[in-house]
């Protein structure tokens, strides 16, 4: 089945290296659609940027891998409402229609709410709504890139299409907005953890899949749900990543996990740490690392943990991960307390 549409490739703003608030694995849910009679409003969170299968077909029609509704012979449009994953800042917006060719929404806007925890109104239509995306027209099969201008800190979104038609994914790249000060000096949290701010800052290499899965929730799903850099034949070679922490702490327990990584994990790995002030950049040559847990031999598909092995604590505001000679790590957790 040929598309006379070629795709439109556009190239990525910087606001794609940010965390999708919104995404499913992140912990957003899609809490309601006007109308998703073709393809399922969940799919609009989903990661990877959808499929197209020629010849499957539903008892609705046409299976597409997005959000889809009917065609509209009544005044008005649809909309879905959107929890993030965690309050945030917003800087930007893909709206990917995919595969939708003949049947993309023309035009979308977004508006946006901040709610308080497990608040969620009878009725959404009531919300005090925030415009945070104006009307702006849609290219059909293709990401639709839009920034966001607004500094609130939002908890919920709706996405509104005009009339109707289908949209594949819905990206919100921002900042976490986690209050720090309810969190006790003495309570251990995962500083590495995206949904609690963290941040993957740069990395030699990540040929095979993201350094930002290294930081997901749950362990990770196959072997493309973790941070994997290419076959290095240098002697000697080293891969590295650098993460900002959620915020600047001490660390007391680590977690390398390799799950899924059985011929390809690497063999060994170490983790530094640097506390720099803000707005430093970590990849400067003046920068002071100390050893967390110095070079420590990896095994296959399993999570390793490390306590008394720890070397120093910090307080840090960065860490860098090293392995040897290269290979694939799926997660990597980093409990500790806010300094």
């Amino acid at each position: 089945m040929h598309h006379n549409v070629k795709e439109i490739i556009k190239s990525e703003p910087d606001y794609c290296r940010m965390t999708d608030l919104a995404a499913q694995r992140l912990g957003g849910s899609v809490l309601y659609a006007t109308d998703d009679f073709f393809a399922e409003k969940e799919n609009l969170i989903k990661p990877g940027r959808g499929i197209f299968i020629a010849d499957k077909y539903t008892d609705r029609g046409k299976w597409m891998d997005g959000w889809e509704s009917r065609r509209k012979r009544i005044p008005g449009h649809d909309w879905a409402i959107i929890k993030l994953a965690t309050p945030g800042v917003i800087r930007g917006f893909d709206i990917d229609t995919n595969f939708f060719l003949g049947n993309h929404p023309p035009f979308a806007s977004v508006e946006a709410v901040a709610l308080p925890p497990d608040a969620e109104p009878s009725d959404w239509e009531s919300a005090t709504w925030t415009e945070i995306l104006p009307k702006s027209p849609l290219d059909p099969g293709s990401r639709n890139f839009f920034d966001c201008t607004s500094d609130g800190t939002f908890t919920h979104l709706r996405l509104h299409i005009y009339p109707d038609g289908g949209v594949a994914r819905f990206r919100v790249y921002g900042t976490v907005k986690k209050d720090w000060t309810v969190v006790g000096e003495s309570e251990e949290t995962d500083l590495a953890a995206a949904i609690n701010g963290a941040i993957p800052v740069a990395c030699n290499d990540m040929f095979f899949s993201s350094m930002s899965n290294l930081i997901m929730p749950g362990r990770g799903i196959n072997m493309g749900d973790g941070w994997e850099t290419k076959r290095n034949r240098t002697l000697g070679n080293r891969d590295w990543v650098i993460l900002r922490l959620a915020t600047r702490g001490r660390i007391h327990r680590v977690s390398v996990d390799t799950c899924h990584f059985k011929g390809n994990y690497p063999d060994r790995f170490s983790l530094e740490g640097t506390d720099l002030p803000n707005e430093s950049d970590p990849q400067s040559d003046d920068t002071v690392w100390t050893t967390i847990l110095p070079e420590t031999k990896l095994g296959p598909d399993a999570e390793h943990f490390y306590g008394q092995e720890i070397a120093a604590q910090g307080p840090f505001t960065h860490v860098r991960l090293n392995i040897f000679p290269d290979g694939g790590v799926s997660r990597l957790r980093l409990y500790g307390t806010k300094a």
